[in-house]
């Protein structure tokens, strides 16, 4: 749902930075790049040491390249299958760093396991719901499914609630409560949503073999 509405707005919104960055003879695949390294460096430096506040604002400065360099390959009429594989690719990678630098957190000054774990697992299950899609469709399935929690809703939940959470290093009392509230959201959100994206695989190949079946069977007769 955020990600049908919300990239279609910040696209816009975006779209004359994009074109600046263009005139400037920026690259996307340099966009990408830089932006999945932006990411990594505000999750794994700021996260682990607690300072979730300013790690928030790193990150969300950065994330915002992932519409970036798509604008500028469409502008440019220059979008490449190597973009789209680059892209998709280094989406894992800063989701990976954020949620890991989550749980580095929780392992060492956090000092809690269980929420940790919880970290480890919005990690691998958000790997794994966007290869559900991905397998899916190489298989020649539309895997016509979104889901309760996609990339959009696991970032925004986790990063507002880790950027709020951080406010408790500025003396707000209680707040830092939002972020394992946030972890416990996008983990049970993303086991759904790989309930659900699996199931529909399971529909859609049914359907699939059914419907071949019954090609083989009127070219026999």
């Amino acid at each position: 749902m955020l990600n049908k509405y919300a990239r279609a707005f910040f696209t816009r919104v975006l779209t004359p930075f994009a074109a600046f960055l263009l005139r400037r003879g920026v690259s996307p695949d340099a966009v990408t790049l830089i932006g999945t390294a932006g990411v990594m460096a505000g999750a794994l430096v700021f996260f682990p040491r607690g300072e979730f506040f300013w790690g928030t604002i790193v990150i969300t400065l950065f994330v915002f390249s992932d519409l970036v360099d798509g604008n500028m390959a469409r502008q440019a009429g220059i979008s490449s299958r190597w973009g789209a594989f680059l892209d998709s690719t280094l989406d894992r990678v800063a989701d990976g760093a954020i949620f890991g630098g989550f749980a580095l957190w929780y392992a060492g000054q956090g000092d809690d396991n269980v929420l940790c774990a919880v970290a480890i697992f919005c990690l691998a299950s958000g790997q794994v719901v966007s290869y559900t899609k991905a397998r899916g469709e190489a298989i020649g399935l539309p895997v016509a499914v979104n889901g309760l929690v996609e990339r959009a809703e696991r970032l925004v939940i986790s990063l507002v609630a880790a950027g709020l959470a951080g406010l408790h290093a500025f003396g707000v009392p209680g707040i830092d409560i939002l972020l394992p509230i946030a972890l416990w959201i996008v983990a049970v959100g993303s086991a759904v949503t790989l309930g659900q994206r699996v199931v529909t695989v399971r529909r859609e190949a049914a359907e699939a073999d059914a419907a071949a079946g019954q090609g083989n069977e009127a070219e026999a007769t």
